[in-house]
């Protein structure tokens, strides 16, 4: 069968329909210039203003429920050539602060060559009554904004690059986005992660003029280490570096060793002789290289030097614990809690009901008791307010404790400066990264004690590195691993059903002999994506709420493995809201529409604002005529300009990953074989555990199977392990 072809078409935007700023992708209805018929037109275009004369090139698409549409892969705008075209082209308001009558003079003084003259004669502009070199400026910068998108735009399809980067190059670069996209493309590797070197790549290619061959490498180089660093690895082997760089961009060994060697030379990268005694030479960027060096020299330092006094006996811990909080410990907290107190650095680890806060509370008890100084610190904003509700007592994000500066990306606590503490505790370490436990382990004091507390089982960090893990497989630091589920927890099936699923085994089901009686977990069988989506929005708006009396937005979490698809984060949260939130004063942002009453998360840390990636609130207020919203925080209510609404996103349904260190009443989770790339068993078990009263599991038996099977979650490149077993033997 015959593709259908392009074909081109001319005609005024008529309407708007809809415009998303973040990638500029456009739906707009088009009047024909050929037979004045209306039509839907929808493709990526900057700044669509109704009247725009335009010419599009596509291909006509049938939409199931908005019938014939065209959607364009390239167009070009049609500038007007009478003087009457001019002038109205001149007055739709893209030039603030020139007025009609001003727009008339200009006119009246070039005629038809009003565009030419400031496209390309601008300093012309001052010939005109009434207008003097700023206001010439003011002129030529708007036309420049104003085209500027546009020109990049159709600079970057002759390409044959995504249209999609506009938006995101303009910030980087503004106006001057095509003189370097020229004369200087492989930079744009190195100031824009993760999509520059494509981009610049792909220019290259399509300009077929001589590049410079070492440029190219090192952008190859710093592009397959961004890939690296983001799935969480600290090196690439030196050989598979090379491999990688010839096979998918066909650099050279030579020009690729030379690339390294000039990359090593300036600080970029480090090449270490460290492996197995099998293994190439690894390399590694600098900054994660002398991020392990730290931890596993700054861990050892602090092991080396005795404790400050005697530890206390078991029974002056035994009796400080209950005066203090009333509780007795089991014999393997007590246990635990005596023989950690005999060491610097200790790791605390086990699954959900085993006593992990309780012990947080007793050591803080027992230290606290001992006139020790105890800072109680976790990863994110949640992790610390749970914390701090759990011990009564403060406690605060690594980055605020380690003082974080936000002007310069630096933190103010080092060795030189270290924490005033005696002991450190750090809840929910698994989630810390590598480069983020190189600058705590910079700022604990020397004589300080460093423990450690999390659930090496679960997600590792989003950053790279994979530290908790690798400081439990170096055999270096006592790790102490809490087994014993406690008796007010022996009967809960979630608990149960975590740990059973932690050790590859399926959760129990078992239906309550009542129909009318209420349990704890539940599984859904459902294999057809779009009724799974029906059954998580029956479940949020009706069958939970009403059996289980909890409040839809606030109570129920739903947690999905991916993004995209029916069951994924972009379409949950859409269909959600309209079925949760459904009304209310709006804005639409950066292709999202928030109400008020919507439950949102904040997606990178604010430390102006104090509010940290991964909090979740609810839309307090929008205030259209002030251009400002404000998003309440559990009872502390933050305030957002519109423009700086792209650091939200809708949090009715969000990824397995933004839910570590967090706890919800109820839990929501679509498991479908679709998901197979992220089936994992650690993925399942971080999703269990995040509820406390209900978790409710939709999807196939299959896919809970591929999850159990998978306990072989992609393995993370890290020397952390090796380097903290040198540094004890002495080497």
């Amino acid at each position: 069968m015959t593709p259908p072809s392009d074909i081109t078409l001319a005609g005024r935007i008529e309407r708007v329909t809809y415009y998303n700023r973040e990638n500029h992708f456009t739906i707009a209805r088009l009047r024909s210039d050929e037979n004045q018929r209306i039509i839907t037109i929808k493709g990526t275009m900057p700044d669509p203003g109704v009247g725009d004369a335009i010419e599009v090139r596509g291909r006509w698409e049938t939409h199931a429920r908005y019938g014939q549409q065209l959607r364009f892969t390239g167009f070009r705008e049609l500038l007007p050539a009478t003087v009457d075209g001019i002038g109205n082209y001149l007055k739709s308001g893209f030039i603030k602060g020139v007025g009609p009558r001003l727009v008339d003079r200009i006119i009246g003084h070039f005629k038809a060559d009003t565009l030419t003259v400031i496209e390309t004669q601008p300093e012309r502009l001052t010939e005109v009554a009434g207008i003097g070199k700023k206001i010439a400026r003011r002129i030529v910068d708007a036309w420049q904004s104003h085209h500027a998108a546009r020109q990049l735009m159709r600079f970057l399809q002759k390409a044959g690059v995504s249209t999609a980067h506009t938006a995101r190059l303009l910030r980087e670069y503004g106006s001057n986005a095509i003189d370097i996209l020229c004369n200087d493309p492989y930079r744009v590797a190195e100031d824009i992660p993760r999509i520059g070197f494509g981009i610049a790549d792909a220019i290259v290619r399509h300009a077929d003029t001589p590049v410079d061959e070492m440029d190219r490498a090192r952008a190859c180089m710093f592009h397959l280490f961004e890939q690296a660093v983001d799935q969480g690895h600290a090196y690439i082997a030196r050989d598979r570096l090379f491999d990688r760089c010839r096979e998918d961009f066909d650099v050279d060994p030579e020009t690729g060793t030379a690339a390294l060697d000039h990359m090593v030379q300036a600080g970029e990268l480090v090449v270490a002789s460290e492996g197995d005694g099998a293994s190439a030479p690894l390399v590694f960027p600098r900054g994660l290289h002398q991020a392990e060096t730290v931890i596993a020299r700054r861990i050892s330092a602090m092991q080396a030097i005795p404790l400050a006094e005697t530890p206390p006996d078991s029974r002056l811990i035994t009796r400080e614990v209950l005066e203090r909080l009333s509780i007795t410990l089991s014999v393997q907290q007590e246990e635990i809690l005596s023989r950690m107190l005999a060491h610097k650095v200790s790791v605390i680890t086990g699954g959900p009901g085993t006593g992990k806060t309780t012990l947080i509370r007793s050591i803080t008890a027992v230290m606290e008791g001992l006139k020790r100084r105890v800072m109680l610190a976790a990863p994110t904003g949640r992790a610390a307010r749970r914390l701090s509700e759990v011990t009564g007592r403060p406690a605060a994000t690594l980055h605020k404790a380690l003082g974080y500066n936000l002007a310069d990306g630096r933190f103010e606590r080092t060795e030189d400066d270290p924490l005033a503490a005696d002991v450190v505790v750090v809840d929910e370490a698994s989630m810390v990264d590598t480069l983020l436990m190189a600058q705590l382990i910079r700022a604990v004091p020397i004589t300080a004690t460093l423990i450690l507390v999390g659930d090496v089982f679960q997600l590792p960090s989003v950053g790279p590195g994979n530290v908790l893990a690798d400081l439990i497989r170096s055999r270096t630091i006592m790790t102490f691993e809490l087994t014993e589920i406690f008796r007010q927890d022996e009967l809960s099936a979630i608990v149960v059903n975590a740990h059973r699923v932690r050790n590859g085994r399926p959760p129990v089901i078992v239906p309550p002999d009542d129909p009318d009686a209420l349990s704890e977990f539940y599984f859904v069988e459902q294999a057809d994506p779009e009724r799974v989506v029906q059954t998580v929005v029956n479940l949020c708006q009706r069958e939970i709420p009403r059996r289980f009396r909890m409040t839809p937005i606030r109570d129920i979490q739903v947690l999905t493995p991916m993004h995209r698809g029916p069951v994924g984060t972009l379409n949950l949260n859409r269909v959600l809201q309209e079925a949760l939130n459904p009304t209310g004063e709006q804005v639409a942002v950066m292709g999202s529409r928030f109400r008020v009453g919507d439950k949102v998360i904040h997606l990178r840390n604010n430390y102006r604002k104090e509010v940290f990636n991964g909090d979740i609130g609810i839309v307090d207020s929008i205030d259209m005529e002030n251009e400002r919203a404000e998003v309440d925080y559990d009872g502390r209510k933050v305030a957002y300009d519109f423009v700086e609404l792209d650091e939200l996103g809708l949090a009715y349904a969000i990824s397995v990953h933004k839910s570590q260190g967090s706890e919800y009443p109820a839990v929501v989770i679509p498991l479908l074989t679709q998901h197979y790339i992220m089936l994992q068993r650690n993925l399942l078990y971080t999703a269990l555990t995040r509820a406390k009263q209900l978790v409710v599991m939709i999807g196939t038996t299959k896919a809970l199977d591929v999850a159990l099977r998978n306990d072989r979650p992609r393995q993370r490149r890290s020397m952390l392990a090796q380097r903290l077993k040198g540094e004890n033997s002495g080497q």
